[in-house]
């Protein structure tokens, strides 16, 4: 995935809302969201990705950490530079072992982290830095980092040696170390010590239980292939399944007590820095009478503005299968961000929203929750990992799983 990078350093903080209600008033504007929640399920922290292109790890871990809560009631704080020590060495083997002719990034997708969870193990944050703490940051900064690992990685992969020798990784691994700290082999927690492995085994998860789902037509339902994006780099299959279907596994998920570590499209005037998400119907909108041709002439902070000004008077478009493909094939659908759904809730109108943990820390006006509707959610999902106990019997048996 090609991710959101967020410059501004928060805390971290809990992320789980209490209330039933979450009171938004706004004085000045009327049409401001009050949200009702229908359904929350009980999550981790919120944590902050800073900047680093790594929101596929903290969604990811976070939802691993929410299906620990899930399970056996116990709160984790898993390490995500342990799983970016391991992935950017496979990433970058894959590289040299194409000769350059595939992508290395700071981007990857859900499977990634399951990935390395099932065979290099996991550790406690506490086992390593802090993210930043090597180069003397309060949090991730990649840039330095990064700027440094890739053209290493372009001069090995395009190297005009008939052979290269295994060296390089050596180094590499350096770099990886220095910046991120190195992972260890054993440590104690809570009194036992562990290996990675042995860690992850403990945390009592089945790492087969979990599958991901798409929705597109350019490949037959009820069947797997590896969605075509550049970070999707290991070539996961994920499920390919009806829209309506796609959908109805999210709200039998939620409802069910689970999560759902979704990825997605986030570049879109609906989507808001306020944390809110709506799929703006730009041909329909009674935005002080702006037609079409109008709201395209204004800029995109004009436009964030007419979104809040209407709030919950916004109206929005109806997904459909045939969009979904048509704007992924046109890259309208993009692979953005990835965050963690955990809760269902609606605003005074009754339009229901997903309650989503984001890893910008506690930004926006929900303290790091966005408040995605539902047609945001169907509309724009490139895929998304679940519990396949979350998915409907029904579905489930068209699957063959």
């Amino acid at each position: 995935m090609k991710k959101v990078i967020i410059m501004a350093s928060m805390m971290l903080a809990t992320a789980s809302l209490m209330a039933q209600t979450t009171e938004k008033k706004d004085s000045v504007n009327p049409n401001a969201p009050v949200f009702t929640v229908i359904k929350e399920n009980p999550i981790t922290s919120i944590k902050n990705q800073a900047r680093s292109g790594t929101c596929w790890n903290y969604s990811t871990l976070s939802y691993f950490e929410a299906e620990i809560l899930k399970k056996s009631k116990k709160t984790y704080d898993l390490c995500e530079m342990f799983v970016c020590n391991k992935n950017y060495m496979d990433r970058a083997v894959l590289t040299v072992r194409m000769h350059g002719d595939a992508q290395f990034s700071q981007g990857g997708s859900a499977y990634d982290v399951l990935y390395v969870l099932k065979n290099y193990g996991i550790c406690p944050e506490e086992a390593m830095p802090l993210p930043g703490t090597m180069y003397g940051d309060t949090l991730n900064n990649f840039n330095e980092f990064f700027s440094v690992m890739e053209p290493f990685v372009d001069a090995v992969a395009h190297s005009k040696a008939k052979t290269i020798s295994p060296t390089w990784k050596t180094a590499f691994q350096g770099i990886l170390d220095a910046y991120l700290g190195k992972c260890p082999e054993t440590f104690k927690y809570e009194g036992k010590e562990y290996t990675p492995k042995s860690f992850a085994q403990s945390l009592g998860l089945d790492w087969n239980d979990y599958v991901t789902v798409t929705s597109y037509t350019h490949h037959p339902f009820y069947t797997e292939f590896p969605v075509e994006v550049q970070d999707n780099w290991r070539q996961p299959g994920s499920w390919n399944l009806p829209m309506d279907e796609m959908a109805r596994i999210i709200d039998n998920a939620v409802m069910n007590g689970y999560t759902v570590a979704w990825g997605g499209d986030v570049s879109e005037d609906g989507f808001t820095r306020d944390g809110l998400a709506l799929l703006i119907d730009t041909k329909n909108q009674a935005l002080d009478g702006s037609d079409m041709a109008r709201w395209l002439k204004l800029t995109p902070a004009q436009k964030k503005d007419k979104i809040k000004e209407a709030g919950v008077t916004v109206k929005e478009m109806t997904p459909s299968q045939e969009q979904r493909q048509k704007e992924y094939d046109n890259w309208t659908l993009t692979d953005d961000h990835g965050m963690l759904i955990y809760g269902i809730a609606k605003d005074q109108t009754g339009r229901e929203y997903y309650m989503v943990k984001n890893s910008w820390g506690k930004t926006g006006d929900y303290q790091g929750t966005w408040y995605m509707s539902k047609n945001f959610i169907v509309a724009k999902t490139m895929d998304y990992m679940v519990n396949k106990n979350a998915i409907p019997k029904d579905i489930r048996k068209k699957m063959g799983i």
